[in-house]
């Protein structure tokens, strides 16, 4: 058998007859039907914000929005169903419609998702120890990658003398694949599992489940460029790639790192002052036990495109809305009724999309069969706006 495997099909026909996903409208064999619309608020969703329909039957631990080359605007999930999910997102600011245009699947939950840099093709990695490409045209997949364990994250790397794929995982390892071949181009060993990753050409940062903080060099394939000694004391969740918004290309100038104590570091690679790194506190309550603080998992760290502001989502259900560079809050939102996995922003920064699912946080006796899992869309340009320096 091959080692890229059989072709991909899609639950039905290909969409439309034609086969591509591109220009065409929703038909049977979509997974869902037209929707969107706010209708009735219900208890799940006190934000009053717009449902993306058909969500994933099982906990959503993948979001991504197709780059600004595309004219549409696609949406795709990955979750633990084990299926890879994708809507096109009409309509105006505010009054999106979310149409269900095809899926595909592994044989294992899906961990993460990822567009290529021209959106024509999504990338899953999975517990299968397989990452899949889902070319959106043809609507197939076929394997491009293979691990010995559960791929944890995948990124599209574009530099400017080649493209790749990086892949990490619980193999303890990083991967770069060149899609035209079916062996890894380099392999780096790490010490411990890989917990969580980004990766933005020229730079990659790479949690390891001992939380060391590992930042590689993308320029000419990929090596060590320094390891940092986490400012946090827990158990690294997410990680996120910030860049110089005031210089062309905006190229990456730190991360961000989320843990399960409702903490999140800001850390530059070449700081001006050391105090421009620093740790705050979110997704946190007051606690009724003793007035004891509820300490919540931040389960994801997204950066607005335009404005170069952030948002985490965490275990308390909430997403916030964050200024790093005038270190405040911009807004923290009402509380939905499980906790919010995943987050995204599309590519013009107008539409904030997060996923609400159970996380296992707090074990399977706190497991509900009857809490649905969905995806919600968030009208959020002017929200993330920074503030005015004095």
């Amino acid at each position: 058998m091959s080692f890229f495997g059989s072709m991909g099909t899609t639950l039905g026909a290909p969409i439309g007859g034609g086969g591509s996903l591109f220009g065409q409208q929703p038909s049977s064999s979509a997974f869902g039907s037209v929707a969107g619309q706010t209708g009735v608020q219900q208890l799940h969703n006190p934000n009053k914000d717009i449902e993306v329909s058909s969500p994933p039957e099982d906990s959503i631990s993948g979001l991504a929005f197709s780059p600004p080359s595309l004219q549409q605007n696609f949406l795709v999930s990955g979750s633990w169903d084990n299926q890879i999910r994708c809507w096109e997102v009409t309509g105006g600011v505010g009054a999106w419609q979310t149409i269900p245009k095809a899926q595909q699947s592994h044989s294992g939950p899906v961990l993460d998702v990822r567009f290529s840099d021209d959106g024509t093709k999504v990338f899953s990695a999975s517990c299968d120890k397989t990452v899949k490409m889902w070319d959106l045209a043809s609507n197939q997949t076929m394997q491009v990658a293979q691990h010995d364990a559960p791929v944890k994250t995948v990124h599209y790397i574009k530099a400017p003398n080649y493209n790749c794929l990086m892949t990490t995982s619980w193999d303890k390892t990083i991967k770069l694949w060149d899609l035209r071949s079916p062996n890894p181009g380099m392999t780096v060993n790490l010490a411990e599992k890989s917990y969580c990753a980004d990766a933005q050409y020229p730079m990659a940062v790479v949690s390891l489940a001992n939380r060391a903080i590992i930042v590689y060099s993308l320029e000419n394939g990929i090596s060590q460029f320094k390891q940092i000694e986490s400012p946090l004391k827990y158990q690294h969740r997410c990680v996120s790639i910030f860049t110089d918004r005031e210089k062309p290309n905006n190229p990456p100038t730190g991360f961000a790192i989320g843990s399960v104590e409702g903490r999140v570091a800001i850390q530059y690679l070449s700081p001006a002052n050391p105090k421009d790194n620093f740790t705050f506190k979110c997704h946190r309550s007051n606690g009724t036990n003793n007035n004891f603080q509820d300490v919540f998992v931040v389960h994801d760290i997204s950066f607005h495109p335009q404005h170069g502001t952030l948002a985490t989502v965490g275990s308390d259900g909430r997403y916030s809305f964050w200024d790093k560079d005038a270190r405040t809050k911009l807004k923290t939102s009402e509380q939905v009724e499980q906790s919010i996995t995943r987050s995204a922003f599309s590519a013009r920064g107008e539409i904030f999309a997060y996923a609400s699912s159970y996380d296992w946080s707090k074990g399977h006796e706190f497991y509900n069969p009857q809490k649905k899992n969905y995806i919600f869309l968030h009208s959020c340009f002017e929200e993330l706006r920074p503030r005015k320096k004095n």
